[in-house]
């Protein structure tokens, strides 16, 4: 028999296995907590701190990445919570573009942020990769969730094309060396852009179907692009 522990989240008791998230813990007894960075089918890493409850302590808690204690009592939607994740919304808005990023502008009215609060802070700024023949690289839009490396890596696809470049603010989602995606190991297949929350990799159709190119023109500028770059690795 495995082990259990039981805590309150939100006043209500709740006994898992050892070693539950309390984002999971919380989901079995109907209680949502938000998240962003996080996603069901990848490692967790507790980078956006959306997720936080007030377990009591000197700092908030990461409900994605820690694990349930015996006797935690938990509240997911004090004061400091609440007021926590609207700076972090606020802070967000204020740096990248989330106009693509459905869930997260949900989160912004959700928690009634002030999108204008921080007008006066810096931008990140990047240039649009358009680079191969599958999608957009648009950085201008990425939150630096770490999903796109992750399941690129160890949590699917193990290819590694992508990873962190910088440091701080300045902190990015590169390729080694600042190679474009054709002269990296990617494959193309997808799972990149498929886990991005925010548009910031964007399917190369779509990106020129928004742009009122002729769809005509789209077949032929992604097809050529497939079968050139067949035809370099000899198929």
């Amino acid at each position: 028999m495995s082990e259990t522990v039981t805590l309150k989240i939100d006043g209500r008791e709740v006994t898992v296995p050892k070693g539950t998230t309390i984002l999971d813990a919380a989901a079995q007894i109907g209680i949502e907590i938000p998240v962003i960075c996080y996603h069901p089918h990848l490692t967790a890493n507790g980078l956006c701190r959306i997720c936080s409850v007030d377990a009591g302590f000197r700092t908030q808690l990461a409900a994605c990445v820690t694990a349930c204690a015996d006797g935690m009592d938990i509240q997911t939607r004090s004061e400091d919570v609440v007021r926590g994740r609207r700076t972090i919304l606020e802070m967000l808005n204020s740096t990248i573009t989330l106009d693509e990023a459905p869930e997260i502008l949900e989160l912004v009215e959700e928690y009634d942020a002030d999108t204008g609060r921080f007008a006066e802070g810096k931008r990140r700024e990047s240039p649009v990769y358009d680079d191969n023949p599958f999608y957009i690289r648009d950085y201008n839009q990425c939150i630096n969730c770490w999903r796109c490396v992750q399941v690129c890596a160890d949590d699917a696809q193990f290819t590694y094309a992508l990873s962190f470049d910088g440091r701080g603010f300045e902190t990015r989602i590169g390729t080694f060396q600042g190679y474009g995606m054709t002269d990296t190991t990617c494959v193309f297949c997808g799972q990149c852009v498929g886990a991005c929350p925010t548009g910031a990799l964007k399917p190369k159709r779509q990106a020129l179907l928004e742009q009122g190119i002729d769809p005509d023109e789209i077949f032929y500028q992604t097809r050529r692009g497939r079968k050139k770059r067949s035809e370099e690795a000899g198929g």
